[in-house]
């Protein structure tokens, strides 16, 4: 992630919990939109904790890989988790990549851009450090269509506080979040032979507890919004949301859809 984005990130654990056991599971789908091919040079921007990196490496004999993401934290998580000897992650901001032109064979990003205000600068960092020919790809949220367990949080607080109206809106209109935003963005870099889709995949809790721990950690929308509540103003959100998860049976197991708008490209000579 770019040090402009407003993700909230503090914790690699933490975000393991919000967020990478997803991104982890969308990242299967995402490289079979994408493709890969044995012996690349390949570019992850906004690594989070590697997990698009790590299912990578595990498909195909990459020549080298970079991770690049803002968040200290998460690059400390992903390389003290990493065997990998072409594997290799560090800080940096996806709006001024520290890597020459025309550096790799295919530059990617899984749940990045619609986190970055300048989306179009970094998706032309993208381009920039892509060799001609190559595979350019990036995925986000369908935040405000697609994002089930997410908005059973911020329709349920909206509701208790008026106030998170605003907050919600900002949330579910994120940039590159909505359909053909990728697409035209992607066009509008220069990239030919371009196509987006759908991704989905299924969010899986074993209880409310599983559900709710990310959104008293320190990572996320969720996160960062509930620690502005007194102890009373959490206890009521809790409760609520609760209800709304556990939807008139007992506490237990549930699944919601998850689907993600995706786009690849090539970068031209």
């Amino acid at each position: 992630m770019a040090v402009s984005s407003t993700f909230t990130a503090a914790d690699g654990d933490g975000y393991e919990l919000q967020m990478g056991r997803w991104s982890r599971r969308l990242a299967g789908p995402f490289l079979d939109f994408v493709g890969t091919t044995n012996g690349e040079s390949v570019l992850d921007v906004g690594c989070g904790t590697g997990r698009l990196a790590f299912a990578l490496a595990e498909r195909c004999r990459i020549k080298q890989l970079r991770g690049v993401d803002f968040s200290p934290a998460y690059i400390e998580h992903a390389t003290r988790h990493n065997h990998d000897p072409r594997i290799a992650f560090e800080v940096g901001d996806a709006c001024a990549l520290a890597y020459p032109d025309q550096s790799f064979d295919r530059v990617l990003s899984l749940l990045l851009l619609h986190f970055v205000p300048r989306a179009d600068q970094a998706i032309a960092e993208m381009r920039r450090v892509a060799r001609p020919g190559a595979v350019v790809g990036a995925a986000v949220w369908d935040l405000r269509g697609g994002y089930v367990a997410n908005r059973i949080f911020f329709d349920t607080a909206a509701m208790l506080d008026p106030k998170v109206n605003d907050r919600r809106a900002r949330n579910y209109t994120r940039p590159m979040s909505r359909s053909g935003e990728l697409a035209q963005a992607w066009l509008a870099a220069g990239f030919s032979e371009v196509v987006e889709t759908t991704l989905s995949i299924r969010m899986e809790f074993a209880t409310f507890d599983d559900y709710w721990a990310p959104c008293v950690g320190k990572d996320g929308p969720q996160a960062e919004y509930i620690a502005t509540l007194s102890d009373a103003e959490r206890a009521r959100l809790r409760d609520a949301v609760r209800l709304a998860y556990v939807d008139g049976e007992p506490d237990g197991p549930r699944s919601y859809a998850a689907v993600a708008w995706a786009v690849k490209g090539i970068a031209p000579g």
